[in-house]
């Protein structure tokens, strides 16, 4: 009898322990948020364009309209960086190998918070894997926080650009103009001395030449 009794409160135990582990990873989860930077620029924008639109505050570049629209998109991208999904994707469709920021490896010295790896035509970065961002060239031409097919403020290269967490991203080159395009509304085009990223002054031509080493979603060819 007291072995049944026991093995009960063993189980009683093990039941309350798998109840209340959810409540952990939510707090968790609740306390790297308050520490990440993306979270924390998202929530304060947030609530400064809610203010601005509550006491109808005229913001430079912003009609009704487009703050409102604003407004909509950072709430939506709150809602996904609270979802948990800390990485975001990168899938090149530019015709060329581009080079994308993502982890530093394990063993790496490099002075930089992150690394910079090649990805080359039609590939897409493996998933949970975060692809921070891209670098565009020295004769390279982005379109400027805009997303494809829109017409927006260009910025010549060397620089980079930072994705947000919880993305798709698709890189495409504009045929007519040989614009670097994406489809990210939230970007942040980033210069040497902005961010510690290793941020290189190097062509298009120079990048074509490196072997493509980040890691990548496997074609179906190659799984078969």
């Amino acid at each position: 009898m007291k072995l049944f009794k026991y093995l009960v409160l063993v189980l009683v135990l093990a039941a309350n322990l798998l109840l209340a582990q959810p409540s952990w990873a939510g707090n968790k989860h609740k306390s790297s948020l308050a520490k990440n930077p993306e979270y924390i620029e998202v929530t304060q924008t947030l609530d400064d364009l809610k203010k601005a639109k509550e006491t109808q505050t005229q913001i430079e570049d912003y009609t009704p309209e487009q703050l409102q629209q604003k407004i909509d998109e950072l709430e939506f991208r709150k809602y996904t960086l609270e979802s948990g999904i800390n990485w975001s994707q990168c899938s090149n469709e530019t015709g060329k190998t581009v080079a994308v920021y993502g982890p530093k490896a394990k063993k790496s010295k490099e002075p930089y918070d992150n690394g910079l790896y090649f990805l080359a035509d039609g590939q897409t970065t493996e998933k949970k894997w975060n692809c921070e961002g891209f670098y565009v060239p020295n004769d390279g031409v982005p379109t400027d926080l805009t997303v494809t097919g829109q017409n927006g403020q260009q910025s010549s290269g060397a620089l980079a650009v930072k994705i947000p967490n919880g993305t798709n991203v698709v890189l495409k080159r504009n045929s007519d103009t040989g614009v670097l395009e994406f489809n990210v509304p939230f970007t942040k085009v980033l210069k040497p001395g902005d961010v510690n990223w290793f941020i290189p002054n190097v062509s298009q031509a120079f990048i074509d030449t490196r072997v493509p080493n980040a890691p990548i979603v496997e074609s179906k060819e190659s799984q078969g």
